[in-house]
């Protein structure tokens, strides 16, 4: 063998050794490598996630959902673009939890004093610019509902009483937190 075919046969041979010891690194290291991404943990209880794909408005029928009022799932896109202080579709609703703002229902005509008072505090009255931009605490009536309910994207919190801090808590933690991709 020559003299440079034996300088190519060893350079080949180094990068080849070098290649499977980088590998052999890399195998141990990802081994003992624990995940430390997760889903975030805060205020409620944990929903199941049942995705946010929109459903084109022509599309007939009505999604099952795993809860009720849902908090995720299939739906058409329908902002709530007007007013709070009124009954939700639960395309409405879906769709403001995907975005990211959090719903406060309460059974009676009027919201309660201590909800009006949490908006203001932390989304300030309702903004239809800031329920496009998942930034908005929505008040929203639900008739034969006793207490409180706060829902966002795949958790929900149920209280008897609005003047319950786990609703600011919760309202607090979870705004801005939509469906995540």
């Amino acid at each position: 063998m020559s003299h440079g075919a034996r300088r190519v046969v060893t350079a080949l041979l180094a990068v080849i050794l070098g290649a499977g010891a980088a590998l052999l690194v890399l195998i141990f290291f990802n081994a003992r490598d624990t995940a430390t991404f997760s889903a975030a943990k805060g205020p409620g209880i944990a929903l199941p996630d049942q995705g946010h794909r929109h459903i084109p408005q022509s599309q007939a029928g009505t999604p099952r959902y795993a809860t009720d009022p849902p908090a995720s799932g299939p739906h058409r896109p329908e902002p709530i673009n007007t007013r709070d202080r009124r009954t939700l579709t639960d395309d409405q609703i879906i769709h403001a939890l995907e975005l990211g703002d959090v719903i406060l229902f309460y059974g009676d005509k009027k919201p309660p004093r201590d909800l009006v008072a949490l908006q203001r505090e932390l989304s300030g009255p309702f903004d239809p610019v800031l329920a496009a931009a998942g930034q908005q605490v929505i008040l929203a009536r639900r008739p034969g509902l006793n207490g409180v309910l706060a829902l966002a994207w795949a958790r929900q919190l149920k209280v008897p009483d609005p003047e319950d801090p786990r609703i600011h808590q919760f309202a607090d933690f979870w705004l801005g937190r939509g469906a995540s991709d």
